[in-house]
């Protein structure tokens, strides 16, 4: 296995877990003890866990991009919710739309009145949220199951074929340098095909992302119409952003724009 992929699921099992211990990193990825402290050592580096004796625990509580089934307490959730509204208000009857996998996505589909849209997604959690909804057409392109999500290539091509008005991706990390990342690098492709197709792509984040980064890119800064977010973002930060030519919208009295 090579080392980005290892860092990949030691990540994975830290998001699930919250602490991982060298012992278990050693039986599950077959590898020396010594390799799994290189790897923790260089991912502490990055910011992205902390070590402890004998392992180490993720550094920030806020490092979700595809959703852990074990997770009980959710961070972060009345700026998720401020975010999902802004998103919501762009949202118009007839509206072809896609929501990718992610809390802020799914905070979306629970927004979204009973009227005619048509919806394209990946994830089980929206999939049953919208399948209530009698007047969204629900567009389900399929794939295997990886978490809450569906992924395969298949997929992806059938994504590229359609016909989307508007895309919201979701991101664990939100960087001027690194651009919007997450952690499972199996979720890149099919991002990148909603965002290729989609005649506007926004990113959703809440502030707490900004100036993080995770393992993978799926997109630079600049290939998103604008990054939503809520009110607690900095006019510093969103100035950092603006210079890079970036638009972000924040939801208050009525969406505008920093």
């Amino acid at each position: 296995m090579n080392v980005i992929r290892r860092y990949e699921k030691i990540m994975e099992l830290l998001l699930a877990e919250r602490e991982v211990t060298v012992a278990r990193l050693t039986e599950l990825l077959q590898v020396t003890g010594k390799t799994i402290r290189e790897d923790l050592a260089k991912l502490e580096e990055k910011g992205l866990l902390t070590r402890i004796h004998g392992g180490a625990v993720l550094a920030q509580e806020n490092q979700l991009g595809i959703l852990s089934p074990k997770q009980t307490v959710v961070p972060n959730e009345a700026e998720r919710l401020e975010t999902a509204a802004a998103a919501v208000a762009l949202i118009e009857p007839q509206d072809v739309i896609a929501l990718d996998g992610g809390r802020t996505t799914l905070e979306i589909a629970r927004r979204l009145p009973d009227r005619p849209l048509t919806v394209v997604t990946n994830d089980l959690l929206i999939i049953a949220e919208l399948a209530r909804k009698e007047q969204i057409r629900l567009v389900v392109p399929g794939g295997y199951q990886y978490r809450n999500m569906l992924i395969d290539t298949e997929a992806e091509a059938y994504i590229r074929r359609l016909n989307i008005s508007k895309a919201f991706l979701s991101a664990t990390g939100v960087h001027l340098e690194y651009g919007f990342t997450i952690y499972a690098g199996e979720s890149v492709s099919l991002k990148r095909a909603l965002l290729e197709t989609a005649k506007a792509s926004y990113a959703v984040a809440d502030h707490h992302k900004f100036g993080q980064a995770a393992l993978f890119t799926f997109a630079k800064l600049g290939e998103v119409k604008a990054i939503i977010t809520d009110s607690g973002i900095s006019s510093e930060t969103a100035e950092l952003f603006r210079q890079e030519g970036t638009r972000v919208l924040i939801q208050g009295s009525g969406n505008h724009e920093l």
